[in-house]
């Protein structure tokens, strides 16, 4: 099994975002983290400022190509440990083999799931759909609507397929799988008072694999990177340096 054990100056943290949001909601982390650690934060393309090139497809495999390909060549052999948040993990899930050995932790925020659920996926598609046909894109060109651009600015194809891709019965059963198959340590973190994405789904998603730690943050919602930047910082900080200090592989399972 993959151990985290590697100086700190070599390892390349990598932000990966969730739905209709940008590379700009880790800065807060990111700010935390340095000097210490290095963060790229890059827009998945359709999202930010990265346009969508013609050949990916707006679904979890083609993105989980696409950011396994941009991390390696960001990362020019490094070390790297993946943070993702909510519909971010999943994408992180499928482009976890592709890193080999290069891959050395995986860091899932706000990131659960597994559980098929007809209706209220069906809803949140209409919801979603709904808000990326309706939403007032001029808003964004507005000063001071920096927060919100994001989610305003998002590719309409790129933002509902990957919204329909997530949410169909065998994206989601995929998940226990993919999880399942990961041979690197992953520390799993819930807001205690996310109702996005429940403490008990992320909970039965990290579940899947035996390497894994759990820790909930009392008092945070959906967004921990945006909500106690700090508290996060400490604890993705103390998961990194216990494994960078250990010579030997990490406990079979925690689960906190």
């Amino acid at each position: 099994m993959a151990s985290l054990c590697f100086q700190d100056d070599d390892l390349l943290l990598v932000g990966v975002h969730g739905w209709l949001l940008s590379g700009r909601l880790w800065r807060p982390l990111a700010a935390e983290l340095a000097p210490r650690r290095q963060f790229w934060c890059p827009d998945l393309p359709g999202f930010g400022q990265r346009p969508r090139p013609r050949g990916l497809q707006s679904s979890l495999a083609s993105y989980g190509r696409w950011l396994a390909a941009a991390v390696q060549q960001q990362a020019a052999g490094r070390p790297v440990v993946l943070i993702s948040h909510s519909l971010g993990g999943s994408i992180a899930l499928h482009s976890a083999e592709r890193f080999g050995s290069q891959l050395r932790g995986l860091v899932q925020i706000a990131a659960g799931g597994g559980i098929f659920q007809p209706r209220p996926f069906s809803l949140l598609r209409r919801a979603g759909a709904t808000f990326v046909q309706w939403r007032p894109g001029w808003l964004a060109e507005l000063p001071g609507t920096e927060a919100i651009r994001s989610p305003l600015r998002a590719e309409a194809r790129a933002a509902q397929g990957l919204l329909a891709c997530s949410t169909n019965r065998g994206a989601v059963r995929q998940l226990p799988l993919l999880t399942s198959q990961l041979t690197v340590p992953s520390l799993w973190i819930s807001g205690s008072r996310d109702r996005v994405m429940e403490p008990r789904y992320v909970r039965h998603l990290a579940s899947f694999t035996p390497l894994h730690q759990l820790e909930s943050l009392q008092g945070a919602g959906h967004l921990p990177m945006q909500q106690c930047p700090a508290d996060l910082a400490r604890l993705i900080e103390t998961w990194l340096q216990a494994e960078v200090h250990t010579s030997g592989s990490f406990p079979a399972a925690i689960t906190g």
